[in-house]
This record gives C-alpha cells, sequence and structure tokens, in this order.
C-alpha cells in the first residue's frame, strides 16, 4: 500500500547523514581529551569589549568565541548568542536561533519554522527588548518567532537571575538586543537578501534587510542616528495524517442482544443496565490484553480497541512579518548619554486548511478486521456506509506591536551612577475565521492505522468520487473573529553606588519600576447549516488540492472542499445566504466583536542588591545579594454574552524574594558558582474569564466543550538553585557543567466536569468544561554539561575547525488532580512536565578559516509528554511526541570586506513530528500513533552588502 522505495531511500539518507555526523564528532572529541592538557592561552578573536561597547565580531569563530566570553564575565549563569555581523545570525528568527543553546529545547516546527521554546524544560520565559519586558497583545511574554534575526546582535538567556532583573519567568529570561549609532564608529550601511526555499510548498520566498547608521561629533557633543528595516514572506505548506482516538468496540462473535456485531462501545447505553460500562479518561486506558472484557446488562463481553476516525489536513500557508527598529543617541558630555529606541514588529498570516474527515466507526456497517499482535487493538478495518466530512478553513491572523522607549543614563560625580527609562508599548492581534464544510456517506473505506513508521494509510472504495462536486452535501458554515489588546507604560530608575569603605561592599545596586499594564480580549461566533449539493453552488465555490502526502503513505492525494478563499472574498454573500435559510445567522452589517474582559494591572518593585569583593578565602571569592519586593494589583472586569451581564473581580499580590550568587575562582581559568534565586509566573489574562466560552458538539459525542477562567487564580512560585563549574582551559574554548533545582508551587493545571449549560445557541445543552486552578505542584532537577573546543595548530586546512556541542539532562514531577464528571477531584496524576525531554544534545561542528565560514549542527531531544487528551476516550491519557531532531548547514563566504555569499539547509534528514498515545506501561508509537506532520527541508541562498 506504501511507495516503500522513496521511503528507504530517505531513510538510507538520514542513517548516512547521522553516520558520518558522529564520526567527525567522535574524531574531535579524541582531540579534546588528547590536546586539552598541553593548551596555552590563545588570542581570541576580539578582545572583550568593555560595559560600554559593542564589539562587531566577524565570522563564525568570533561569533562562538564572543558568545563564551560573555558568560565567563556574566554574575549569572547565562548563555549568548551573538551575531557574526552586522544583524547577522544564522537563522531566520530569534527561537531558531536559540535551539543549539546548552539547555534550550524547541519544538513546535511547523510552517516552515520552530514555535516554541523552552528553557530547562519550562516553557514560562520572560521576555526582554534591550532589557525592558515586552509582550504580545493580551499575552504574558512576546512571540520571539516575530522578531527577524536581521534585526538582533546578541541573544542573552538568563537562566538564573539577580534582583535588578524583572521577577517573572519561571524558565528564565531572554533578552534580545538590537543595534544602536554608537555602536560603530561611523557610518554603516547593510543590505542583506534571502531567497528561502521550502521543500513542501515548493516555492523560493524573500528575506530581506537594510541597516543604516551614522554618528556626528558637534559643539553640542555626539548625535547618532540609526534605522534597520526587515521584511519576510514565506509561503509554506504543512502536510498530516492523524487517526483518532481509541474506544471500545463489540468483536465480531460475541454481541449482546439487541447489539450488532462490531458495534461502538458508548460509556452510557440506554440498552444496559449499569450507569456506566467504562470510564473514559483512565489513566492508562483500557487493557489491550487480548479477550479483555466489559460488562453490558451483568455479563462480560469481550472488545476490541479501535480508532474512531481517520483525518488529514493539508494546509497551505502565507506569512509576512515586516518589522523595524529606530534609535536616536546624544551623549552632550562624558557623563550623560540619551537613548531614544522604537520598535516595531508585525506579523500578517492567512492559512487555509483542506480538512478530510472520516469515520471509521458506527456511522457504518463495519467489515472485517486485524489486530496488532497480542493485543486487542485493531491495526486494520473496512466499514462500508461510512459518514465523513470535509472543510474548508480559512484563517487571517494580524498582530501590530509597537515599543517606543526614551533612557537616559548620568554619572553623579564618580561613584555614583542613575539610569532612567521610560517605555510605551501596545500590540493588537486580530483573526478571522471562516469554515465551510461538505458531507457525504461513502460506500466503503479501508484502514491502516500504522501501515509503516507510525504513519497510517487509508482508501476508500473509489477516490475519484472525493472530487465529484455531486456527491458532497454544502452543511455548516462556521464564522468567527476575536480580537486582543494590550498596551503598557513603564518607569524604571537604577542607581549603581561605588563606595570607597563598606568593607567587603564595593558596589550597591538599587532601583523602582512601576508598570501600568492593560488588556482585552474580544470575539464572536456563529454557525449554520445549509443543506444544497455542491454542484448547484456559483462557480468558484469549490476547491481542489493535489499531490497530498506523496511519497510517505497510501493516502487519497487530492479531495473537494468549499473554497476558503472564495468564501473571504464573497462573505457578504455567503453570510446573507446562510441568513436566509437561518434567520439567527447574522449578516455583515449585523455582526460585531463582544469583549469578553479587560484588565487594569499595576505592578510596583523595588531592588536592593549588594556586590562583595574577593578579600575572602584567599581573594578568591565573590558575592552577590539582593531582595526584591514586588507588589500586583489587577482589576477585571467580564462580560457574559450569554446573559448579557458584567461583573468585577479584584486581586492583590506581593512577595518579597531574595538572591544570592556566590562565585570562588579556584584558578584563573576554573570557577564555581552558587545562585539561589526566586521568581513568579502571573497568570494569564484569559485564564482569569469566569465566563464560558462555549463550543458545538462538532463530532456527535453528545456534548460540546468549553473553557471558563478562574478570577482567583494566584501567581506561580518557584525556588531555584544552580551550582555550576567553567574551566576556560583556553580564551576561546572551556568545558562547562551545572546542577540545578526547582521547586514550584501553585501550578495551573486545567480541571474538567460536565455541565449543562440551557438556553445557548449551540447544538447542545451538554458542555466538558475546562477551569484553571492552581492545583499542581512541582519540582525539577536537572543537569547541563558543555564543550567549547577550537584546536590550537590544526594541520593545513583543518586549521579552523572548532566544536560547540551540550547535553541537558531533566527530570521532572508533577502532580495533575482528575475529576470525575461531576468536577469532584477523585485522584491525582504524578506525570512530567508537558513538553520536557529527559535527555537532549545538540553539535555544532565550526569552520572559520580566511573567507570561509561554515557551521554543521545537530539538535536531538528524546521522546515527551506534549499535553493530556480530553478525558473522553478510552486510549491512555498522555500524549507523547516521539525523538525529535534536526540537521541544519550553514555556509557563508566573504567576496571581499563589503560583500558575502551564503548557503543554508535546515532540516536535511526530513525529520517528522508523530505524536502517540502513553501512560506507563500502556500504549506507545507502535499500537498507539497519533499522526505525522510532515516539516520537509528548507534550503536558503543570500547576499550581503555592506558600506
Amino acid at each position: 500500500m506504501t511507495d516503500r522505495s522513496s521511503v528507504s531511500r530517505r531513510a538510507s539518507s538520514s542513517t548516512l547523514v547521522k553516520f558520518g555526523l558522529t564520526a567527525a564528532v567522535s574524531a574531535l572529541a579524541l582531540g579534546v581529551a588528547f590536546h586539552a592538557g598541553a593548551q596555552e592561552a590563545t588570542t581570541a578573536a576580539s578582545a572583550p569589549a568593555d560595559d560600554n561597547t559593542v564589539v562587531i565580531v566577524k565570522g563564525v569563530r568570533a561569533s562562538i568565541t564572543k558568545s563564551l566570553s560573555n558568560k565567563r564575565r556574566a554574575t549569572q549563569v547565562v548563555e549568548s548568542v551573538v551575531a557574526e555581523d552586522i544583524g547577522k545570525l544564522p537563522d531566520n528568527n530569534v527561537v531558531e536561533a536559540l535551539q543549539r543553546v546548552t539547555g534550550v529545547q524547541v519544538t513546535n516546527r511547523s510552517a516552515g519554522e520552530v514555535g516554541t521554546v523552552t528553557i530547562r524544560g519550562l516553557p514560562d520565559v520572560a521576555t526582554t527588548w534591550n532589557g525592558r519586558n515586552v509582550f504580545t497583545a493580551s499575552g504574558q511574554s512576546f512571540a520571539l518567532a516575530d522578531i527577524p534575526s536581521n534585526l538582533v546582535r546578541q541573544i542573552d538567556v538568563y537562566k538564573t537571575r539577580s534582583s535588578d532583573q524583572l521577577e517573572t519567568g519561571l524558565a528564565g529570561q531572554i533578552d534580545v538586543k538590537t543595534l544602536r549609532p554608537f555602536d560603530f564608529k561611523g557610518a554603516e550601511i547593510s543590505i542583506a537578501a534571502r531567497g528561502i526555499y521550502l521543500e513542501p510548498a515548493d516555492t523560493f520566498n524573500p528575506n530581506i534587510s537594510l541597516l543604516a547608521s551614522n554618528r556626528w561629533s558637534t559643539s553640542h557633543g555626539d548625535f547618532g542616528a540609526l534605522i534597520d528595516l526587515s521584511y519576510a514572506k514565506t509561503k509554506y505548506r504543512d502536510e498530516s495524517v492523524t487517526p483518532g482516538a481509541l474506544v471500545p468496540f463489540l468483536t465480531e462473535d460475541d454481541v449482546p442482544a439487541g447489539w450488532v456485531p462490531l458495534e461502538r462501545i458508548f460509556n452510557t447505553d440506554a440498552r444496559a443496565s449499569e450507569a456506566l460500562i467504562w470510564q473514559p479518561g483512565q489513566l492508562m486506558g483500557l487493557s489491550s490484553e487480548p479477550g479483555s472484557t466489559l460488562n453490558i446488562n451483568g455479563t462480560p463481553y469481550k472488545y476490541y480497541l479501535s480508532r474512531d476516525a481517520i483525518f488529514q489536513s493539508d494546509l497551505l500557508g502565507e506569512r509576512e512579518r515586516p518589522a523595524a527598529n529606530i534609535a536616536l543617541q546624544w551623549q552632550p558630555n562624558a557623563d550623560a548619554i540619551y537613548t531614544f529606541e522604537a520598535m516595531y514588529a508585525g506579523y500578517r498570516n492567512t492559512t487555509y486548511n483542506s480538512l478530510l474527515f472520516s469515520f471509521v466507526d458506527w456511522w457504518g456497517n463495519p467489515g472485517a478486521v486485524t489486530t496488532f499482535p497480542g493485543t486487542n487493538i485493531l491495526k486494520t478495518r473496512v466499514v462500508n456506509n461510512v459518514y465523513g466530512f470535509n472543510s474548508g478553513d480559512l484563517t487571517t491572523n494580524a498582530t501590530d506591536s509597537y515599543v517606543y522607549a526614551l533612557n537616559g543614563k548620568w554619572n553623579i560625580g564618580d561613584k555614583l551612577t542613575l539610569t532612567g527609562d521610560l517605555a510605551y508599548q501596545s500590540s493588537v492581534f486580530h483573526s478571522e475565521f471562516t469554515a465551510q464544510r461538505i458531507d457525504r456517506v461513502a460506500n466503503q473505506i479501508t484502514v491502516d492505522f500504522n501501515d509503516h513508521d507510525g504513519i497510517a494509510a487509508f482508501s476508500f472504495d473509489d477516490n475519484s468520487l472525493l472530487t465529484d462536486p455531486t456527491q458532497w452535501n454544502v452543511a455548516q458554515f462556521y464564522d468567527n473573529a476575536n480580537r486582543n489588546e494590550g498596551s503598557a507604560t513603564t518607569a524604571q530608575l537604577d542607581g549603581v553606588y561605588s563606595p570607597d569603605h563598606w568593607g567587603p561592599v564595593v558596589k550597591l545596586s538599587f532601583g523602582g519600576r512601576a508598570d501600568v499594564r492593560r488588556a482585552s480580549e474580544a470575539n464572536r461566533g456563529q454557525n449554520s447549516y445549509l443543506g444544497r449539493n455542491l454542484a448547484t453552488m456559483p462557480e468558484g465555490w469549490q476547491f481542489v488540492n493535489s499531490d497530498f502526502f506523496d511519497g510517505y503513505s497510501d493516502v487519497p492525494r487530492s479531495w473537494m472542499e468549499a473554497n476558503g478563499y472564495y468564501m473571504r472574498d464573497h462573505i457578504d454573500e455567503v453570510r446573507e445566504l446562510y441568513h436566509s435559510v437561518d434567520p439567527n445567522f447574522k449578516t455583515t452589517d449585523q455582526l460585531s466583536l463582544f469583549k469578553n474582559f479587560e484588565v487594569n494591572e499595576s505592578t510596583q518593585s523595588l531592588y536592593v542588591m549588594a556586590d562583595t569583593d574577593n578579600q575572602l578565602f584567599g581573594n578568591r571569592l565573590r558575592g552577590q545579594f539582593g531582595l526584591r519586593y514586588v507588589t500586583v494589583d489587577t482589576d477585571m472586569t467580564f462580560y457574559d454574552q450569554a446573559t448579557a451581564t458584567q461583573a468585577s473581580a479584584s486581586k492583590h499580590a506581593d512577595r518579597l524574594m531574595p538572591s544570592v550568587t556566590l562565585r570562588y575562582d579556584f584558578t584563573d581559568q576554573f570557577d564555581m558558582r552558587f545562585n539561589y534565586g526566586e521568581t513568579l509566573r502571573r497568570p494569564n489574562f484569559g485564564d482569569l474569564n469566569p465566563n464560558h466560552m462555549l463550543t458545538d458538539d462538532l463530532t456527535g459525542v453528545g456534548y460540546g466543550t468549553a473553557t471558563g477562567g478562574n478570577p482567583d487564580l494566584e501567581p506561580t512560585h518557584a525556588k531555584n538553585i544552580d551550582l555550576t563549574a567553567e574551566w576556560y582551559f583556553t580564551r576561546d574554548s572551556a568545558v562547562y557543567g551545572t546542577l540545578f533545582h526547582r521547586e514550584i508551587d501553585g501550578l495551573v493545571v486545567p480541571l474538567l466536569h460536565i455541565e449543562t449549560i440551557a438556553n445557548t445557541t449551540a447544538n447542545t445543552d451538554k458542555f466538558l468544561i475546562n477551569t484553571p486552578v492552581n492545583a499542581s505542584d512541582g519540582t525539577l532537577d536537572g543537569y547541563e554539561l558543555g564543550l567549547t573546543y577550537f584546536p590550537k595548530n590544526l594541520p593545513g586546512l583543518l586549521d579552523g575547525f572548532g566544536l560547540q556541542a551540550s547535553i541537558t539532562g531533566l527530570r521532572s514531577s508533577q502532580n495533575v488532580p482528575y475529576t470525575d464528571a461531576a468536577g469532584n477531584i477523585i485522584g491525582e496524576l504524578k506525570n512530567s512536565f508537558f513538553a520536557v525531554s529527559d535527555f537532549s544534545y545538540n553539535v555544532t561542528l565550526a569552520y572559520q578559516r580566511g573567507p570561509v565560514g561554515a557551521r554543521l549542527s545537530y539538535v536531538w531531544r528524546k521522546e515527551f509528554l506534549n499535553n493530556n487528551e480530553a478525558s473522553l476516550f478510552a486510549n491512555p491519557l498522555g500524549v507523547w511526541r516521539n525523538p525529535e531532531s534536526s540537521l541544519d548547514f550553514q555556509l557563508n563566504y566573504d567576496i571581499n570586506d563589503k560583500m558575502s555569499v551564503s548557503i543554508d539547509a535546515v532540516n536535511l534528514t526530513d525529520e517528522k513530528m508523530q505524536p502517540y498515545y502513553a501512560f506507563g506501561s500502556a500504549g506507545g508509537p507502535e499500537t498507539d500513533d497519533f499522526g505525522t506532520l510532515i516539516n520537509g527541508r528548507q534550503f536558503a541562498i543570500g547576499f550581503r552588502w555592506k558600506y
């Protein structure tokens, strides 16, 4: 059923590449062991910068060694990614640039890029721009993927924090630094252009940037001005095939009276005397042992476990990211400097998702089945007269984020320095979603839920009917939109005092921060049913995709949908059509967004911090001791769309948080650090809204879904301990390791319960409601080991090779309560944190010789628990991801001092994303696979010119 030759070729290619990389890494690792003891100090590519100067480094080696220099000088545990040249990071955006940083794991690669970053397994990251807290719309953090790498000169990842830094972000802080005119000695102009080819979409995409900067000396001081512009456009394609969830079915020959062979067994049934035949959402799922039984009317009957559906998604997208950074600087004298900065980050994304969905259970007339050996889980099945639907879903998203800031720095005498910063930011996210369903009853479907390598295969008796409009009925139309807004005004004053005779205290830092934050969310939604044959609809209503999943599995390559682009361009006509059959469906002039909530939050913080010298313990021990006090007042107003009422709530929180860092220098090359600090995670504003957001029963399970917030949520609090050791055996080479421990109290987790809500516009009055609560505590322990090594005096062309590598081990545990249908807590799970791999590593082979610079990097992370399945089904509760990896390559050649060209490749081994169901010993990727997403490869060619 599968084009196995192409699959085999891909597997062989992947194996060869990985083998070659492993051999190269092993060779260099042997070199480390042999040469490390004999290495002597070597000159770095550029001298370390002082605190007021940014050295623009060039080349792969200089970039890596500058990052190492930042790590060595920092008081906190910090990793840096430094641009090789003006705005030149080796990736498309900030998130992708971080995937090779020690302790950082990335996931959710789709739409041609990586979307999510975690630090030491935790996703809650404080995001700052030149030290200022930034966010997207009504969220608590900034969408880092929206920052093009062209604008960035350096990214700092703080794994520990001192008292003068933001208190938020359990995982750490990511500070994105952009360029300023005083970073240069004079005029600078840089132009960069890249063409990026995405294999699944089969298209080239532009990525361009322009930087212009200059500075002048006048009688009124030095002036500088800089503008940095960037634009990226990406057309992408995501293809996925997914089996549905596991549910029990009767067998062919063990059937109670009034039932039919292979009928689906719902957990409740009027024909059964049992109030509950089986319990959905069990941790381990129902038993998959052959011969397992369920009681029906007091008699045990054997059952099969099988998927209830099969579906595939062909998502076409077009994304644009315009961005700009402006900086003006004035230094009237040696004791004062003023900086004005403005940043704009835009995001435009249009996706059209062609969804083919078919039930493979009780909707039809069951046929032949087979099981996985040694289980009662169905591997293949045939179903006749089976219901299915296709859905053409069009989504348009737009984000506009602005930050404006004015900063002043003054030297007051020779002992006191003050820095003042005033910033305003605003961010708006708007989304429109329309979906048109068409449905039919197919004669027959044949499914293999794991045909090979965790990939499903299926076929209808006549796939050509999938593109015949006469076979399809025009059914539901969904018409939704939302708008999220956020703004903040922030004032901060920091001081550093250097006393003469305060014993061991050599520096006293102090300051305060006041922030006023506003956020709101609004939405609308409606749907209705038409009931006409697709062939009778206007010209342009139909859309047919092609070449889906080609070479990966035997599935339908094309099918018909309602054309989402036509719906968008003729939305007035579509709404009028549905209004004509359903007066409750609103036309364009009747639509408006309904505000769900608005939040006003005021935060004040004060800190004091003392740095001590190294007079103790043989002049080798230094310390930093701080306290930070933060108080937060949150005023909330919620609006209930169903009852047209509103309610208000207020919340106050305050906390005093200490931080301690001790550094002991055993030698000039070897030191150890101890750090203790505390951090917070504030609730998402959307999680505070108690009003229910209702969703229809979309797949006929008997109830819809709903989300409702909790205004009583408290901040999550973490206590963090780190112990690090670093050996800088040459100036641009080091070995380092870290042990760390996190204790986290008050994690927000969802509780589920069934509730009846009357008088709604939904197609049911029963809803499974998800409510967030502070009902979980957790611990996270781990280690990091890293190496940066540039051997000295390698022979011939080998001179210039270097190695950067790291491994991260994590062990996490949290208690997650679960409930019965009424919402009563009946137990709790003990499982790992979500999205945490126990083990991950990355290896980068770097090369810099003359005009040639290159990197070959490989990142890998172990399988991980991604989320828990909704408690509706009989499969194991956990949804896991198979191990994920990426092999990337970058090559840069300097034509001369002004021009260079580059070639880049991402995901050379064509890795896929594959989740599966598992909990404990139950489930696994062989029998409980849960889909395959094709990411594909991407290649880029670039040109840079500067003056």
